[in-house]
C-alpha cells in the first residue's frame, strides 16, 4: 500500500507535497520521494526511510517550481531497496515521472511486450516502472512533439487496455502539467480538489481526502474508476472517461484498516464506515452469545477504537483503553519481513495492568491476518492478568492473497486459509473468537442512501477477484516469487538515496 500526492501551485509547492506525505505516512513507511518541476528541469529527492528522515534542509530548497508529485511506499514482498523508491522517471517522451499506489496482476506479460515490442528497459523489480513505460509508449504512439489533453487522455485508454489490476496514479510532465487516474475498477483510492490562493486556483491530487484537507484543499471528487485528470502548469483542469466499461468496485480493506479515519473515500466517511463496523459486531455477539460474561471491552489501537466503541455501546458493557501504543514504532501490518514484525508487537503495545485484572476481557482489533500480533496481544492481556481473554475481529477471516496492492500476498501466511474459526481460535490461543460476517461487513461500509459504489472488492475475504484474471496458477507463482524474495533480501545499502536535478528533452514553452 502506498500514498501519492501531486500539486499544481502558484508558488513553489515542496512544502505542501511535504506536508502532505507526512499526513499520507501511515500509508507507507518503507521510502518517500518527490519530484518538482521548474520549467525544463524536473528536481528529485528519494531515499528509504520516513518522510521527516528523507527530506532536510538542503534537500527542500532544491526542490523548487510551482508544480510536482510525491510518493510513500511500503514493499510488497519482503526487503526493500531505494532503487524501488518513487516516483519513477523516464526520458522518452517529454520527460515523465510517475507515482503508482497499486499492483498489476498482469506485470509479467506487460514486462515482456514493453522490451520486445515497445523497446523499453525495465531496470527493477517494480510494476509501477512497468506502468509507467506502458504510459510512455502510449504517450509516444500519439508521434506529436507538442501534445494536449486529447492525446494524453488517449494514451491513458491504451494503458486501461493493456494494464490489470488495481492502479491509483500520479504523473507529471515538466512544464505541461499532472495527471491523475484510476483503474476501471477503482480499487485503490484517488481524490482531487482546489483552493484558491492569491495568485489563482491551485489543485492537488492525493490517495486520500484527508491529505487535501490538512493543507487547506476542498474536495471536489473522487478520480471516478477509469477517469483521468488533467491539470494543466497554468491551472486549466480537464477530465474524461478513459474505459468503456467502468465498474466502482474499491478495497474494503481501505475502509477496515488502511485508511486514516478522518478521510472520505467514494463518498463513504471512514469513521462512520468502522463506527458501524461496530453496531454489526455487537448485534452479532447478542445473536449468537446473548448470555456472554463480557466485563471490559477494549480495543487493540489505534484502527479498531472506533468500532470497540461502538461495540461496547451496544452491548452496554464497560469501554476501557488498556493498551498504551508507542507512536515511535511503525504499524506492524506493514513492516518488512515476518521476524521485523513479531519483534516489534512488545516495543509498540504494553498493558494497562488494571484494565484486566480480574476480567473477562474483550479485545476488539480490526482484522486478523498473519496471526502473529494478535497471538501475541492476547498473551499480554493473560500476563496482565485477564481470567478470559475473548477476540472480536471487524472483519470477517482473511483467509485468500490480496493482489492488488496490500502485503499478504501468499496463503500460507495467513492464519485463516484452510481453517475453521474453531481451529483459528485454538491457534491464537484465545478463549472465544467472533468474526464479523461479510455481509455485515459490507452493509456497514456501504451507506446506501449516500455510496456510489457499485460493489466492493472482498477478494481477501471471498476468494473472488473482481478484474477475472487471477487464476490459482498466478496465485502459486505469486507464492513462489514472494519466497524468493525473502531467501534473496540484499544487504542494506549504506546510502540509497537519489538526489539531483534532471534535464527534460522537451520544453512546451
Amino acid at each position: 500500500m502506498c500514498g501519492i500526492v501531486g500539486i499544481v501551485g502558484q508558488h513553489p509547492v515542496n512544502q505542501l507535497l511535504y506536508d502532505a506525505l507526512l499526513v499520507l505516512q501511515h500509508r507507507g513507511q518503507d521510502a518517500a520521494g518527490i519530484v518538482t518541476s521548474q520549467n525544463e528541469h524536473l528536481h528529485m529527492r528519494k531515499d528509504n526511510g520516513l518522510v521527516r528522515d528523507v527530506f532536510h534542509t538542503r534537500h527542500m530548497r532544491r526542490l523548487q517550481g510551482n508544480m510536482g508529485i510525491g510518493h510513500v511506499r511500503y514493499p510488497t514482498a519482503g526487503a526493500s531497496s531505494s532503487a524501488e523508491a518513487q516516483p519513477f522517471y523516464v526520458n522518452s517522451p517529454y520527460g515523465i515521472v510517475l507515482a503508482h499506489n497499486g499492483n498489476l496482476t498482469n506485470a509479467g506479460e506487460l514486462k515482456r511486450d514493453v522490451f520486445v515490442d515497445d523497446l523499453r528497459h525495465i531496470n527493477t523489480s517494480s510494476d509501477s516502472e512497468i506502468l509507467l513505460n506502458v504510459f510512455a509508449h502510449e504517450l509516444q504512439a500519439q508521434n506529436k512533439l507538442r501534445i494536449d489533453e486529447q492525446d494524453i487522455f488517449n494514451a491513458i485508454e491504451g494503458v486501461h487496455r493493456r494494464c490489470h489490476g488495481g492502479y491509483a496514479v500520479v504523473a507529471m510532465i515538466p512544464g505541461l502539467g499532472i495527471i491523475g487516474f484510476r483503474d476501471p475498477h477503482g480499487i485503490r483510492p484517488i481524490v482531487y480538489g482546489q483552493r484558491e490562493s492569491s495568485h489563482g486556483t491551485e489543485y492537488m491530487i492525493a490517495s486520500e481526502s484527508v491529505a487535501l484537507d490538512t493543507v487547506g484543499f476542498e474536495l471536489i471528487s473522487d478520480i471516478a474508476p477509469g477517469e483521468a485528470v488533467f491539470i494543466r502548469s497554468d491551472g486549466t483542469i480537464h477530465t474524461r472517461q478513459c474505459a468503456p466499461q467502468p465498474v466502482l468496485s474499491p478495497c474494503i480493506f481501505e475502509f477496515v484498516y488502511f485508511a486514516r479515519p478522518d478521510s472520505v473515500i467514494d463518498n463513504i466517511s471512514v469513521h462512520k464506515a468502522r463506527s458501524r463496523m461496530g453496531k454489526k459486531l455487537a448485534a452479532k455477539i447478542k445473536r449468537t452469545w446473548p448470555n456472554h460474561d463480557i466485563d471490559v471491552v477494549i480495543p487493540v489501537p489505534d484502527t479498531s477504537r472506533t468500532a470497540a466503541l461502538q461495540l461496547a455501546n451496544h452491548l452496554g458493557v464497560p469501554y476501557a483503553e488498556g493498551f498504551i501504543k508507542n507512536r515511535y514504532i511503525g504499524r506492524t501490518f506493514i513492516m518488512p519481513g515476518q521476524t521485523v514484525r513479531k519483534k516489534s508487537v512488545r516495543q509498540k503495545l504494553n498493558a494497562i495492568h488494571f484494565e484486566f485484572r480480574k476480567k473477562n476481557v474483550l479485545l476488539v482489533d480490526d482484522s486478523i491476518v498473519r496471526g502473529t500480533t494478535s497471538q501475541q496481544i492476547i498473551q499480554m492481556a493473560r500476563d496482565a492478568g485477564a481470567k478470559k481473554v475473548y477476540l472480536a475481529s471487524a472483519a470477517p477471516p482473511v483467509r485468500y492473497p490480496n493482489v492488488y496492492g496490500i502485503d499478504m500476498p501468499a496463503a500460507s501466511e495467513l492464519i485463516a486459509h484452510g481453517r475453521s474459526e474453531w481451529d483459528i481460535e485454538r491457534a491464537l490461543g484465545c478463549d472465544r473468537l467472533i468474526f464479523q460476517d461479510l455481509s455485515d461487513l459490507v452493509a456497514a461500509v456501504q451507506k446506501k442512501t449516500k455510496s456510489l459504489v457499485d460493489r466492493f472488492d472482498t477478494s481477501v475475504f471471498d476468494g473472488v477477484y473482481i478484474t477475472g484474471d487471477v487464476t490459482e496458477e498466478y496465485l502459486e507463482n505469486l507464492e513462489d516469487m514472494r519466497g524468493e524474495a525473502a531467501r534473496a533480501q540484499p544487504v542494506p545499502e549504506e546510502s540509497g538515496a537519489i538526489d539531483d536535478s534532471i534535464m527534460a528533452l522537451y520544453n512546451p514553452a
